[in-house]
């Protein structure tokens, strides 16, 4: 599978970015691809992490929780944005978050 297709569906669901890490296997040197995994994992752990802390604020105030699952739609995008970037094959950072994890996760090397 060539590694933009791969780089995309990273993006897209934890289980497609097992797939492409498990494809990626077999492409060790693709940057792209290693760049993308990395990235995709990032937004996905914040959001995890971000959805955990809207559930604790919720048992306590309900309204404060709502206000602040607004930034879960900023998520979204940040994840649409990184798939633009897997498209037109850049390692751009995806905005805000991007930075810090381009160089977390060494176990994708």
């Amino acid at each position: 599978m060539h590694t933009k297709n791969l780089s995309i569906i990273a993006y897209l669901t934890i289980i497609g970015w097992g797939f492409s890490y498990l494809k990626f296997g077999k492409e060790k040197n693709n940057e792209l691809l290693k760049y993308h995994l990395r990235q995709s994992l990032g937004v996905m752990t914040v959001s995890c992490l971000f959805g955990i802390l809207i559930w604790i604020i919720a048992v306590f105030s309900p309204t404060i929780a709502i206000l602040f699952s607004w930034i879960g739609i900023l998520l979204f995008i940040l994840l649409v944005l990184g798939i633009i970037n897997a498209l037109n094959e850049t390692q751009r950072p995806v905005p805000i978050i991007g930075k810090f994890f381009e160089n977390k996760f060494f176990f994708i090397s």
